[in-house]
Protein backbone atom coordinates (compact mmCIF):
# COMPACT_ATOMS: atom_id res chain seq x y z
CA UNK A 1 0.00 0.00 0.00
CA UNK A 2 1.21 3.65 -0.32
CA UNK A 3 -0.42 7.13 -0.06
CA UNK A 4 -1.75 7.14 -2.86
CA UNK A 5 -3.62 3.84 -2.43
CA UNK A 6 -4.83 5.24 0.99
CA UNK A 7 -6.84 8.58 -0.78
CA UNK A 8 -7.88 6.79 -4.16
CA UNK A 9 -8.91 3.19 -3.28
CA UNK A 10 -12.77 2.37 -2.46
CA UNK A 11 -13.79 2.46 0.55
CA UNK A 12 -15.04 -1.13 0.71
CA UNK A 13 -11.18 -2.14 -0.38
CA UNK A 14 -9.62 -0.21 2.01
CA UNK A 15 -11.36 -1.69 4.46
CA UNK A 16 -10.41 -4.83 3.63
CA UNK A 17 -7.30 -4.11 4.42
CA UNK A 18 -7.31 -1.65 7.14
CA UNK A 19 -9.84 -2.87 9.23
CA UNK A 20 -8.01 -4.88 11.52
CA UNK A 21 -5.84 -2.07 12.20
CA UNK A 22 -8.17 -1.77 15.54
CA UNK A 23 -9.43 -5.17 17.13
CA UNK A 24 -12.47 -6.09 15.81
CA UNK A 25 -13.69 -2.35 15.20
CA UNK A 26 -13.43 -1.59 11.89
CA UNK A 27 -15.55 1.17 12.56
CA UNK A 28 -12.77 3.30 13.41
CA UNK A 29 -10.81 3.15 9.88
CA UNK A 30 -14.25 3.39 7.93
CA UNK A 31 -14.90 7.30 10.01
CA UNK A 32 -11.22 8.49 9.58
CA UNK A 33 -11.17 7.70 5.87
CA UNK A 34 -14.28 9.91 5.45
CA UNK A 35 -11.26 12.10 5.89
CA UNK A 36 -9.59 11.86 3.19
CA UNK A 37 -7.13 13.30 1.05
CA UNK A 38 -4.53 12.54 3.95
CA UNK A 39 -1.19 14.15 3.01
CA UNK A 40 0.86 12.32 5.54
CA UNK A 41 0.25 8.34 7.63
CA UNK A 42 0.61 10.85 10.07
CA UNK A 43 -2.32 12.45 9.30
CA UNK A 44 -4.05 9.34 9.20
CA UNK A 45 -3.28 8.23 12.24
CA UNK A 46 -4.34 11.50 13.61
CA UNK A 47 -7.74 11.14 12.02
CA UNK A 48 -8.26 7.81 13.74
CA UNK A 49 -7.38 8.87 16.92
CA UNK A 50 -9.45 11.70 16.77
CA UNK A 51 -12.47 9.65 16.04
CA UNK A 52 -11.48 7.44 18.63
CA UNK A 53 -11.57 10.37 21.49
CA UNK A 54 -14.77 11.12 19.80
CA UNK A 55 -16.59 7.94 20.59
CA UNK A 56 -18.57 7.55 23.89
CA UNK A 57 -17.07 6.00 26.68
CA UNK A 58 -18.96 2.64 25.70
CA UNK A 59 -17.73 2.19 22.92
CA UNK A 60 -13.83 3.06 23.70
CA UNK A 61 -14.59 0.44 26.50
CA UNK A 62 -16.16 -1.76 24.01
CA UNK A 63 -12.69 -2.06 21.81
CA UNK A 64 -10.36 -2.18 24.85
CA UNK A 65 -12.60 -5.56 25.73
CA UNK A 66 -12.46 -6.39 22.27
CA UNK A 67 -8.47 -7.12 22.78
CA UNK A 68 -7.40 -10.46 23.90
CA UNK A 69 -5.47 -11.73 26.84
CA UNK A 70 -1.56 -11.70 26.75
CA UNK A 71 -0.72 -15.36 26.69
CA UNK A 72 -4.68 -16.03 27.22
CA UNK A 73 -6.95 -18.23 26.11
CA UNK A 74 -7.79 -16.93 22.89
CA UNK A 75 -3.91 -17.63 22.06
CA UNK A 76 -3.75 -20.88 23.56
CA UNK A 77 -7.25 -21.73 21.64
CA UNK A 78 -5.65 -20.37 18.45
CA UNK A 79 -8.65 -17.91 18.53
CA UNK A 80 -6.37 -14.74 18.22
CA UNK A 81 -7.01 -12.40 14.49
CA UNK A 82 -3.86 -12.85 12.44
CA UNK A 83 -2.28 -9.49 13.59
CA UNK A 84 -2.44 -10.88 17.41
CA UNK A 85 -1.22 -14.17 16.55
CA UNK A 86 1.71 -12.45 14.88
CA UNK A 87 2.39 -9.69 18.03
CA UNK A 88 2.60 -12.58 20.72
CA UNK A 89 4.30 -14.97 18.22
CA UNK A 90 6.99 -12.28 18.11
CA UNK A 91 7.01 -11.27 21.65
CA UNK A 92 7.38 -14.69 22.52
CA UNK A 93 4.51 -15.32 24.56
CA UNK A 94 3.75 -18.41 22.50
CA UNK A 95 7.25 -20.08 24.36
CA UNK A 96 6.88 -18.99 27.85
CA UNK A 97 8.13 -21.13 30.48
CA UNK A 98 5.72 -23.08 32.61
CA UNK A 99 6.56 -20.41 35.51
CA UNK A 100 6.45 -17.18 32.95
CA UNK A 101 2.99 -18.75 31.46
CA UNK A 102 1.64 -19.57 35.29
CA UNK A 103 2.77 -15.76 36.57
CA UNK A 104 0.88 -14.02 33.21
CA UNK A 105 -2.57 -16.39 34.04
CA UNK A 106 -2.43 -14.54 37.18
CA UNK A 107 -1.85 -11.15 36.12
CA UNK A 108 -4.66 -11.27 33.87
CA UNK A 109 -7.06 -12.45 36.25
CA UNK A 110 -5.96 -10.33 38.88
CA UNK A 111 -6.25 -7.11 36.39
CA UNK A 112 -9.52 -8.16 35.00
CA UNK A 113 -10.64 -8.23 38.18
CA UNK A 114 -9.29 -4.86 39.14
CA UNK A 115 -10.38 -2.94 36.28
CA UNK A 116 -12.71 -5.20 34.59
CA UNK A 117 -11.09 -5.32 31.02
CA UNK A 118 -8.26 -7.10 29.67
CA UNK A 119 -4.27 -5.43 30.14
CA UNK A 120 -3.15 -4.04 27.01
CA UNK A 121 0.46 -3.39 25.58
CA UNK A 122 2.30 -3.07 22.55
CA UNK A 123 4.26 -6.01 22.62
CA UNK A 124 6.41 -4.67 19.61
CA UNK A 125 7.70 -1.87 21.74
CA UNK A 126 9.07 1.45 21.05
CA UNK A 127 11.38 0.38 18.70
CA UNK A 128 8.96 -2.09 16.96
CA UNK A 129 11.23 -4.73 17.52
CA UNK A 130 9.45 -6.36 20.62
CA UNK A 131 9.91 -6.43 24.09
CA UNK A 132 11.51 -9.40 25.72
CA UNK A 133 8.77 -11.52 28.17
CA UNK A 134 11.01 -9.99 31.37
CA UNK A 135 9.64 -6.59 30.09
CA UNK A 136 6.09 -7.40 29.45
CA UNK A 137 5.57 -8.94 32.54
CA UNK A 138 7.46 -5.94 34.79
CA UNK A 139 5.27 -3.29 32.50
CA UNK A 140 1.73 -6.01 33.63
CA UNK A 141 2.76 -6.20 37.15
CA UNK A 142 3.54 -1.72 37.46
CA UNK A 143 0.24 -0.80 35.52
CA UNK A 144 -1.56 -3.57 37.86
CA UNK A 145 -1.22 -0.70 40.78
CA UNK A 146 -2.64 2.42 38.51
CA UNK A 147 -5.54 4.32 39.03
CA UNK A 148 -8.19 2.83 36.89
CA UNK A 149 -8.77 5.99 35.16
CA UNK A 150 -5.12 6.41 34.41
CA UNK A 151 -5.00 2.82 33.23
CA UNK A 152 -7.76 3.11 30.91
CA UNK A 153 -6.48 6.12 29.06
CA UNK A 154 -3.47 4.13 28.76
CA UNK A 155 -4.94 0.88 27.60
CA UNK A 156 -5.99 3.73 24.62
CA UNK A 157 -2.70 4.77 23.97
CA UNK A 158 -1.62 1.49 23.41
CA UNK A 159 -4.27 0.65 20.81
CA UNK A 160 -3.14 3.69 18.99
CA UNK A 161 0.46 2.33 18.98
CA UNK A 162 -0.69 -1.24 18.13
CA UNK A 163 -2.67 0.10 15.21
CA UNK A 164 0.49 2.06 14.09
CA UNK A 165 2.71 -0.40 14.23
CA UNK A 166 0.39 -2.88 12.24
CA UNK A 167 -0.07 0.26 9.49
CA UNK A 168 3.42 0.80 9.14
CA UNK A 169 4.04 -2.82 7.93
CA UNK A 170 0.90 -2.80 5.55
CA UNK A 171 3.17 0.16 4.16
CA UNK A 172 6.08 -1.15 4.70
CA UNK A 173 7.17 2.16 6.57
CA UNK A 174 10.89 2.50 6.32
CA UNK A 175 11.70 4.67 10.14
CA UNK A 176 15.90 5.24 9.39
CA UNK A 177 16.69 8.51 11.34
CA UNK A 178 14.05 7.43 13.99
CA UNK A 179 15.11 4.09 14.47
CA UNK A 180 18.74 5.21 14.04
CA UNK A 181 17.93 7.77 16.84
CA UNK A 182 15.99 5.28 19.09
CA UNK A 183 19.72 3.07 18.91
CA UNK A 184 22.10 5.66 19.42
CA UNK A 185 20.05 6.46 22.76
CA UNK A 186 19.91 2.71 23.74
CA UNK A 187 24.02 2.58 23.19
CA UNK A 188 24.80 5.57 25.32
CA UNK A 189 22.56 4.73 28.16
CA UNK A 190 25.68 1.60 28.15
CA UNK A 191 27.61 4.30 30.18
CA UNK A 192 26.51 4.97 33.78
CA UNK A 193 27.82 6.62 36.99
CA UNK A 194 25.64 3.27 38.77
CA UNK A 195 25.68 -0.66 38.25
CA UNK A 196 22.02 -0.14 38.35
CA UNK A 197 20.75 2.91 37.26
CA UNK A 198 20.95 5.60 34.02
CA UNK A 199 23.29 8.21 36.06
CA UNK A 200 25.53 10.29 34.20
CA UNK A 201 27.08 13.64 35.78
CA UNK A 202 29.47 15.94 34.93
CA UNK A 203 33.09 15.12 33.72
CA UNK A 204 32.89 11.52 35.40
CA UNK A 205 34.63 8.40 33.47
CA UNK A 206 30.90 7.48 32.04
CA UNK A 207 30.36 10.95 31.52
CA UNK A 208 33.38 11.18 29.48
CA UNK A 209 32.66 8.37 27.35
CA UNK A 210 29.15 9.50 26.38
CA UNK A 211 31.38 12.14 24.97
CA UNK A 212 33.86 10.05 23.23
CA UNK A 213 30.69 8.37 21.34
CA UNK A 214 29.24 11.33 20.78
CA UNK A 215 32.32 12.45 18.84
CA UNK A 216 32.95 8.87 17.08
CA UNK A 217 29.48 8.88 15.76
CA UNK A 218 29.24 13.01 14.25
CA UNK A 219 32.47 11.67 12.35
CA UNK A 220 31.03 8.49 10.92
CA UNK A 221 27.67 10.32 10.10
CA UNK A 222 29.54 13.28 7.86
CA UNK A 223 30.11 16.55 10.19
CA UNK A 224 32.95 18.31 8.82
CA UNK A 225 34.22 19.39 11.85
CA UNK A 226 34.30 17.49 15.71
CA UNK A 227 35.81 19.06 18.70
CA UNK A 228 35.12 18.85 22.57
CA UNK A 229 35.81 22.16 23.80
CA UNK A 230 36.98 23.35 27.39
CA UNK A 231 33.80 23.08 29.49
CA UNK A 232 33.34 19.40 27.50
CA UNK A 233 30.61 20.63 25.25
CA UNK A 234 30.82 18.17 22.13
CA UNK A 235 30.76 20.38 18.80
CA UNK A 236 29.97 19.56 15.51
CA UNK A 237 29.41 21.38 12.60
CA UNK A 238 28.13 20.58 9.16
CA UNK A 239 29.12 23.58 6.96
CA UNK A 240 26.27 25.11 4.35
CA UNK A 241 26.24 26.10 0.95
CA UNK A 242 27.36 29.43 1.97
CA UNK A 243 30.45 29.10 4.36
CA UNK A 244 29.62 32.67 4.64
CA UNK A 245 26.11 32.67 5.81
CA UNK A 246 25.14 32.54 9.52
CA UNK A 247 24.48 28.85 10.80
CA UNK A 248 21.55 27.63 12.79
CA UNK A 249 22.76 26.38 16.40
CA UNK A 250 20.69 23.36 17.88
CA UNK A 251 21.42 20.56 20.51
CA UNK A 252 20.94 19.51 24.26
CA UNK A 253 22.70 17.90 26.77
CA UNK A 254 23.77 14.32 27.40
CA UNK A 255 24.35 14.66 30.87
CA UNK A 256 21.19 13.21 33.54
CA UNK A 257 20.09 13.27 36.75
CA UNK A 258 20.55 10.46 38.86
CA UNK A 259 18.67 7.19 38.22
CA UNK A 260 17.40 9.15 34.97
CA UNK A 261 15.95 8.24 31.31
CA UNK A 262 17.61 7.91 27.92
CA UNK A 263 16.23 10.83 26.45
CA UNK A 264 16.39 13.77 28.56
CA UNK A 265 18.46 16.19 26.37
CA UNK A 266 20.13 13.22 24.68
CA UNK A 267 17.08 13.57 22.14
CA UNK A 268 18.16 17.01 21.41
CA UNK A 269 21.47 15.94 20.24
CA UNK A 270 20.97 12.52 18.02
CA UNK A 271 17.95 14.00 16.27
CA UNK A 272 19.93 16.67 14.19
CA UNK A 273 22.74 14.23 14.34
CA UNK A 274 20.88 11.72 12.09
CA UNK A 275 19.63 14.12 9.85
CA UNK A 276 23.14 15.16 8.75
CA UNK A 277 23.61 11.62 8.50
CA UNK A 278 20.80 11.41 5.57
CA UNK A 279 21.99 15.02 4.31
CA UNK A 280 25.98 13.87 4.31
CA UNK A 281 24.67 10.34 2.53
CA UNK A 282 23.50 11.98 -0.63
CA UNK A 283 25.83 14.58 -0.67
CA UNK A 284 23.30 17.27 0.22
CA UNK A 285 24.14 20.41 2.43
CA UNK A 286 21.62 23.34 3.44
CA UNK A 287 22.06 27.03 2.19
CA UNK A 288 22.89 27.46 6.37
CA UNK A 289 25.37 25.48 8.15
CA UNK A 290 24.32 23.29 11.35
CA UNK A 291 26.26 23.57 14.13
CA UNK A 292 25.29 20.80 17.02
CA UNK A 293 26.29 21.10 20.66
CA UNK A 294 26.19 17.80 22.74
CA UNK A 295 25.89 20.35 26.06
CA UNK A 296 28.23 18.61 28.82
CA UNK A 297 26.16 19.90 31.86
CA UNK A 298 22.58 21.08 32.26
CA UNK A 299 21.66 19.00 35.38
CA UNK A 300 23.37 20.66 38.34
CA UNK A 301 24.03 16.81 39.87
CA UNK A 302 27.44 17.11 40.61
CA UNK A 303 28.49 20.59 41.17
CA UNK A 304 25.61 23.19 41.81
CA UNK A 305 26.47 25.13 39.04
CA UNK A 306 23.41 24.35 36.63
CA UNK A 307 23.79 24.74 32.77
CA UNK A 308 27.55 25.98 33.07
CA UNK A 309 27.73 24.45 29.90
CA UNK A 310 25.29 26.39 27.84
CA UNK A 311 26.34 29.61 29.76
CA UNK A 312 29.94 29.44 28.83
CA UNK A 313 28.53 30.18 25.03
CA UNK A 314 26.31 33.33 26.22
CA UNK A 315 29.25 34.56 27.90
CA UNK A 316 27.68 34.02 31.42
CA UNK A 317 30.01 31.59 33.23
CA UNK A 318 30.76 32.40 36.42
CA UNK A 319 34.43 32.48 37.47
CA UNK A 320 33.30 31.65 41.20
CA UNK A 321 32.16 27.97 39.60
CA UNK A 322 35.73 26.70 39.07
CA UNK A 323 36.23 27.01 43.11
CA UNK A 324 32.77 24.93 43.63
CA UNK A 325 33.37 21.35 44.97
CA UNK A 326 31.76 17.92 44.58
CA UNK A 327 30.19 15.88 47.13
CA UNK A 328 34.58 14.59 47.71
CA UNK A 329 35.63 18.18 48.02
CA UNK A 330 37.08 18.31 44.07
CA UNK A 331 36.47 21.55 43.08
CA UNK A 332 35.34 22.19 39.51
CA UNK A 333 38.52 23.49 38.20
CA UNK A 334 40.45 20.25 39.40
CA UNK A 335 37.72 18.28 37.75
CA UNK A 336 38.23 19.57 34.43
CA UNK A 337 41.93 19.21 34.89
CA UNK A 338 41.81 15.64 35.55
CA UNK A 339 39.53 15.37 32.55
CA UNK A 340 42.15 16.75 30.42
CA UNK A 341 40.29 20.23 29.75
CA UNK A 342 42.31 23.56 30.90
CA UNK A 343 40.11 24.39 33.56
CA UNK A 344 40.97 28.14 33.45
CA UNK A 345 38.84 31.16 32.79
CA UNK A 346 40.09 32.20 29.93
CA UNK A 347 39.61 29.30 28.02
CA UNK A 348 36.17 29.05 29.20
CA UNK A 349 35.35 32.51 27.91
CA UNK A 350 36.62 32.28 24.85
CA UNK A 351 33.80 29.80 24.39
CA UNK A 352 31.19 32.97 24.03
CA UNK A 353 29.43 32.46 20.71
CA UNK A 354 29.50 35.86 18.44
CA UNK A 355 25.12 36.28 17.65
CA UNK A 356 25.85 37.86 13.76
CA UNK A 357 27.34 34.66 13.10
CA UNK A 358 24.10 32.52 13.98
CA UNK A 359 20.10 32.99 12.91
CA UNK A 360 19.12 31.39 15.99
CA UNK A 361 18.87 27.85 18.28
CA UNK A 362 16.27 25.69 18.14
CA UNK A 363 16.27 22.43 20.77
CA UNK A 364 14.02 19.60 20.14
CA UNK A 365 13.45 17.90 23.60
CA UNK A 366 11.40 15.33 24.98
CA UNK A 367 8.14 16.97 26.63
CA UNK A 368 8.92 15.25 30.14
CA UNK A 369 5.28 15.89 30.76
CA UNK A 370 1.81 13.84 30.21
CA UNK A 371 0.65 16.69 27.77
CA UNK A 372 1.24 15.48 24.52
CA UNK A 373 0.60 11.91 25.38
CA UNK A 374 -2.73 12.53 26.89
CA UNK A 375 -3.53 13.91 23.80
CA UNK A 376 -2.09 11.48 21.39
CA UNK A 377 0.04 13.83 19.95
CA UNK A 378 3.47 13.26 18.35
CA UNK A 379 4.62 16.58 18.51
CA UNK A 380 4.64 19.96 20.29
CA UNK A 381 5.66 23.48 19.90
CA UNK A 382 7.15 25.19 23.13
CA UNK A 383 5.28 28.59 23.28
CA UNK A 384 8.01 29.44 26.59
CA UNK A 385 9.93 28.09 28.88
CA UNK A 386 8.59 29.25 32.30
CA UNK A 387 10.14 31.58 34.46
CA UNK A 388 10.61 30.79 37.95
CA UNK A 389 10.35 31.86 41.83
CA UNK A 390 12.26 29.34 44.14
CA UNK A 391 12.26 29.44 48.22
CA UNK A 392 12.92 27.68 51.58
CA UNK A 393 10.54 28.84 54.27
CA UNK A 394 10.34 28.23 58.05
CA UNK A 395 7.09 29.08 60.28
CA UNK A 396 7.63 29.53 63.70
CA UNK A 397 4.91 28.74 66.52
CA UNK A 398 5.19 27.38 69.72
CA UNK A 399 5.36 23.76 70.57
CA UNK A 400 3.36 22.58 73.11
CA UNK A 401 1.15 19.71 74.54
CA UNK A 402 -0.66 18.15 72.09
CA UNK A 403 -3.47 16.62 74.40
CA UNK A 404 -3.41 19.83 77.11
CA UNK A 405 -3.59 22.63 74.17
CA UNK A 406 -6.91 24.23 73.56
CA UNK A 407 -8.07 24.09 70.16
CA UNK A 408 -8.66 27.52 68.88
CA UNK A 409 -6.36 31.12 69.50
CA UNK A 410 -4.47 29.19 72.53
CA UNK A 411 -2.45 27.05 70.11
CA UNK A 412 0.61 28.49 67.57
CA UNK A 413 0.33 25.26 64.88
CA UNK A 414 3.29 25.95 62.67
CA UNK A 415 2.45 22.48 60.62
CA UNK A 416 -1.40 24.12 59.46
CA UNK A 417 -0.48 27.11 58.44
CA UNK A 418 1.72 25.79 56.17
CA UNK A 419 -0.54 23.22 55.15
CA UNK A 420 -3.00 25.83 54.67
CA UNK A 421 -0.18 27.20 52.29
CA UNK A 422 0.08 24.34 50.38
CA UNK A 423 -4.01 24.48 49.17
CA UNK A 424 -3.19 27.89 49.23
CA UNK A 425 -0.54 27.61 46.50
CA UNK A 426 -2.68 24.81 44.17
CA UNK A 427 -6.20 27.37 44.14
CA UNK A 428 -4.15 30.72 43.57
CA UNK A 429 -1.53 28.37 40.78
CA UNK A 430 -4.91 26.62 38.96
CA UNK A 431 -6.34 30.33 38.75
CA UNK A 432 -3.90 31.58 37.00
CA UNK A 433 -2.70 31.05 33.38
CA UNK A 434 -0.80 28.09 32.38
CA UNK A 435 1.09 28.96 36.18
CA UNK A 436 1.49 26.31 38.01
CA UNK A 437 2.78 26.00 42.15
CA UNK A 438 4.56 23.51 44.44
CA UNK A 439 5.13 22.68 47.85
CA UNK A 440 7.72 20.07 47.43
CA UNK A 441 8.81 19.90 51.23
CA UNK A 442 7.30 19.62 54.47
CA UNK A 443 9.63 19.32 57.62
CA UNK A 444 8.53 19.46 61.11
CA UNK A 445 12.04 18.86 62.75
CA UNK A 446 12.08 17.08 65.67
CA UNK A 447 7.93 16.45 65.46
CA UNK A 448 6.28 14.38 67.88
CA UNK A 449 3.02 12.47 67.58
CA UNK A 450 1.44 14.20 71.19
CA UNK A 451 3.71 17.56 70.57
CA UNK A 452 1.67 20.80 68.60
CA UNK A 453 4.39 21.49 65.76
CA UNK A 454 6.20 24.85 66.26
CA UNK A 455 8.10 24.88 63.37
CA UNK A 456 7.80 23.94 60.05
CA UNK A 457 10.01 24.33 57.22
CA UNK A 458 8.56 24.33 53.80
CA UNK A 459 9.93 24.95 50.20
CA UNK A 460 8.01 27.17 47.18
CA UNK A 461 8.60 26.11 43.77
CA UNK A 462 6.27 28.68 41.54
CA UNK A 463 6.32 28.81 37.44
CA UNK A 464 5.03 30.60 34.62
CA UNK A 465 5.47 31.35 31.18
CA UNK A 466 5.31 34.88 31.25
CA UNK A 467 7.32 37.00 33.88
CA UNK A 468 3.91 39.09 34.84
CA UNK A 469 2.09 35.71 36.03
CA UNK A 470 5.13 34.27 37.57
CA UNK A 471 5.32 37.69 39.77
CA UNK A 472 1.40 37.79 40.49
CA UNK A 473 1.96 34.30 40.91
CA UNK A 474 4.48 35.10 43.54
CA UNK A 475 2.95 37.82 45.05
CA UNK A 476 -0.54 36.25 46.01
CA UNK A 477 1.41 33.16 47.65
CA UNK A 478 3.48 35.05 49.64
CA UNK A 479 0.65 37.27 50.67
CA UNK A 480 -1.17 34.56 51.57
CA UNK A 481 1.57 33.27 53.78
CA UNK A 482 1.97 36.38 55.79
CA UNK A 483 -1.92 36.43 56.35
CA UNK A 484 -1.93 33.11 57.43
CA UNK A 485 1.03 33.65 60.11
CA UNK A 486 -0.13 36.90 61.15
CA UNK A 487 -3.91 35.48 61.96
CA UNK A 488 -2.17 32.54 63.68
CA UNK A 489 0.00 34.60 65.90
CA UNK A 490 3.25 32.70 63.99
CA UNK A 491 6.57 34.52 62.68
CA UNK A 492 8.33 33.29 59.45
CA UNK A 493 11.09 33.38 57.75
CA UNK A 494 11.84 33.06 53.52
CA UNK A 495 14.79 32.66 51.59
CA UNK A 496 14.67 32.94 47.93
CA UNK A 497 16.95 30.57 46.00
CA UNK A 498 16.16 30.91 42.61
CA UNK A 499 14.64 33.43 40.43
CA UNK A 500 14.49 32.77 36.30
CA UNK A 501 13.21 34.87 33.96
CA UNK A 502 10.56 33.09 31.44
CA UNK A 503 12.11 32.46 27.89
CA UNK A 504 9.35 32.93 25.33
CA UNK A 505 10.18 31.30 22.51
CA UNK A 506 10.82 33.57 19.28
CA UNK A 507 7.84 34.36 17.06
CA UNK A 508 9.62 33.59 13.61
CA UNK A 509 11.26 30.47 14.96
CA UNK A 510 7.96 29.24 16.40
CA UNK A 511 6.81 29.72 13.42
CA UNK A 512 8.70 27.69 11.52
CA UNK A 513 8.15 25.11 13.63
CA UNK A 514 4.78 25.40 13.60
CA UNK A 515 5.19 25.34 9.54
CA UNK A 516 6.93 21.70 9.98
CA UNK A 517 4.40 20.32 11.79
CA UNK A 518 1.63 21.11 9.61
CA UNK A 519 3.91 19.92 6.88
CA UNK A 520 3.87 16.53 8.67
CA UNK A 521 -0.11 16.39 8.55
CA UNK A 522 -0.34 17.11 12.25
CA UNK A 523 -2.26 19.72 14.06
CA UNK A 524 -0.26 22.71 15.85
CA UNK A 525 -0.25 22.90 19.19
CA UNK A 526 1.35 24.70 21.39
CA UNK A 527 2.55 24.43 25.05
CA UNK A 528 4.90 25.93 27.34
CA UNK A 529 7.51 24.14 28.91
CA UNK A 530 7.62 23.91 32.71
CA UNK A 531 11.22 22.48 32.95
CA UNK A 532 14.09 24.23 32.48
CA UNK A 533 16.27 24.15 29.12
CA UNK A 534 19.34 24.68 27.76
CA UNK A 535 17.33 27.07 25.28
CA UNK A 536 16.40 29.08 28.22
CA UNK A 537 19.93 30.52 28.62
CA UNK A 538 20.76 30.47 24.54
CA UNK A 539 17.82 32.40 24.60
CA UNK A 540 19.80 35.61 26.28
CA UNK A 541 21.71 35.17 23.58
CA UNK A 542 20.16 34.18 20.05
CA UNK A 543 16.36 33.90 19.22
CA UNK A 544 15.56 30.21 20.24
CA UNK A 545 11.93 28.13 19.85
CA UNK A 546 11.55 24.52 20.77
CA UNK A 547 10.00 21.27 19.31
CA UNK A 548 8.56 18.73 21.98
CA UNK A 549 7.95 15.47 21.01
CA UNK A 550 5.94 13.12 22.90
CA UNK A 551 7.03 10.70 25.61
CA UNK A 552 5.39 7.62 26.91
CA UNK A 553 4.40 6.30 29.60
CA UNK A 554 2.17 9.21 30.87
CA UNK A 555 5.04 11.24 29.56
CA UNK A 556 7.23 10.33 32.77
CA UNK A 557 10.92 11.52 32.72
CA UNK A 558 13.89 11.88 35.31
CA UNK A 559 12.67 8.19 35.50
CA UNK A 560 13.94 5.05 33.83
CA UNK A 561 10.55 4.81 32.28
CA UNK A 562 11.11 7.29 30.04
CA UNK A 563 10.51 6.25 27.12
CA UNK A 564 9.94 7.78 23.12
CA UNK A 565 9.03 5.89 19.98
CA UNK A 566 10.94 5.22 16.80
CA UNK A 567 8.25 6.33 15.01
CA UNK A 568 7.74 10.18 17.27
CA UNK A 569 11.63 10.47 16.48
CA UNK A 570 11.38 10.20 13.13
CA UNK A 571 8.55 13.01 12.79
CA UNK A 572 10.87 14.98 15.22
CA UNK A 573 13.92 14.02 12.63
CA UNK A 574 11.43 15.24 9.35
CA UNK A 575 10.06 18.53 11.23
CA UNK A 576 13.65 19.60 11.74
CA UNK A 577 14.54 18.68 8.38
CA UNK A 578 11.81 21.16 6.79
CA UNK A 579 12.35 23.55 9.44
CA UNK A 580 16.30 23.90 8.10
CA UNK A 581 15.64 23.27 4.62
CA UNK A 582 13.09 26.01 4.00
CA UNK A 583 14.95 28.52 5.92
Amino acid sequence: MDLNTLNQAPLPELLAQLGGLYEHSPWIVEQALQRRPFVSLAAFKRACAEVLAAASREAQRGLIRAHPELAGKAMVAGALTAESTGEQARAGLTHCSPAEFDTLQRLNADYNQRFGWPFILAVRGPRGTGLTRRQIIDTFERRLHAHAEDEFHECLRQIHRIAELRLAEKFHEALPAGEQVWDWAEALARHSDAPDALTVTYLTPAHRACAQDLQDWMRATGFDEVSLDAVGNVVGVYHGQDRSAPRVLTGSHYDTVRNGGRYDGRLGILAPMALVQAWAAKGWRPRHGLEVVGFAEEEGQRFPATFLASSALVGRFEPGWLEQQDAAGLTLRQAMQAAGLPGTLASIEALRREPAQYLGFVEIHIEQGPVLDAMNLPLGVVSSINGSHRYTGEVLGVASHAGTTPMGAARRDAAVAVAELVLQVERIAAALPEAVGTVGQLEVPAGSINVVPGRCRFSLDLRAPRDAVRDRLRDEVLQALDANCQRRGLQYTLRPTLSADAAPSHPDWMARWEAAVAALGLPVFRLPSGAGHDAMKMHELLPQAMLFVRGGNAGISHNPLETITAHDAQLAVDALQHLLENL
